[in-house]
């Protein structure tokens, strides 16, 4: 029997970018848009709120553009990432939009990603989102699996659970106490040479 291959599913935000909310919140001195997945799992009512809040401050997407044009990926992150690439497949899962990402990737040399769609009126104001499919992370990795191969997972937060649980090998990178004590079964890294020999490890 042949050996079966391994693809990489890969979080974005906190694995490979900055927090781009948490961003958003500091440029614009906007607490209540520092709540992350981390915070509050329940994804939908998370963009209910940052919704709302974008509406009052006046926060349109050409502004948030601005704040994301200035972001750079994590230190170390696009090497690990195209040590990770020689290695096999990549596809990044993120709860993101493409109209955030996109500078980003490029910093990235655009690596694949699957993520989500904002609706956007006329005036550049948010007013809704569309997801890929709801538990879109997991569906992915269990289609993955379905068309014959192995998966790693990385992910750092609530919303990366049911991916990381669905892989064949899920990895915590840098997850916040609450996250890494309530589900110490998994295994975790704190930097990228600890992760990368956690995922190509046989």
């Amino acid at each position: 029997m042949t050996k079966r291959s391994w693809v990489t599913c890969l979080d974005l935000e906190g694995i490979l970018i900055p927090e781009i909310w948490i961003a958003v919140a500091k440029r614009f001195r906007v607490k209540e848009l520092m709540l992350t997945t981390r915070d509050i799992p329940n994804y939908d009512r998370l963009m209910r709120h940052r919704l709302r809040i974008l509406k009052k401050e006046k926060i349109t997407l050409p502004k948030i553009r601005r704040v994301i044009g200035r972001l750079k990926p994590l230190a170390g992150a696009k090497g690990f990432l195209k040590k990770l690439q020689a290695a096999g497949p990549v596809i990044v899962l993120s709860d993101t939009f493409y109209e955030f990402a996109g500078p980003l990737m490029r910093q990235l040399d655009d690596p694949t990603l699957f993520c989500n769609s904002l609706v956007v009126d006329r005036s550049g104001r948010i007013t809704g989102y569309r997801l890929r499919q709801k538990d879109g992370k997991r569906k992915a990795v269990r289609a993955i699996k379905g068309i014959g191969f192995k998966v790693r997972a990385v992910g750092d937060s609530f919303n990366d659970l049911t991916m990381l649980k669905a892989a064949d090998r899920g990895i915590f990178f840098r997850p916040p106490a609450v996250i890494r004590k309530a589900h110490p079964n998994l295994p975790a890294a704190s930097n990228y040479a600890a992760l990368l020999k956690k995922l190509i490890s046989e």
